[in-house]
């Protein structure tokens, strides 16, 4: 039985890793869009600059 869970688990991960893969491969530049999470006013209540980037919240971060 733990065999089954093990197995499981590692074939959803791998299913997992190949859908991001397949998403960078199709994205434009294989890149992610809003990688800052300071982006978000959920995550950012106080307003601070994204620690990645520097761009304010109102701003497009630059990365």
């Amino acid at each position: 039985m733990e065999w089954k869970i093990i197995l499981l688990s590692v074939g959803l991960m791998g299913l997992m890793v190949a859908g991001l893969a397949i998403k960078l491969l199709v994205k434009k530049d294989g890149k992610f869009a809003g990688t800052c999470a300071s982006q978000s006013p959920y995550l950012n209540e106080s307003g601070e600059a994204c620690s990645l980037c520097g761009a304010k919240p109102t701003e497009q971060c630059k990365n």
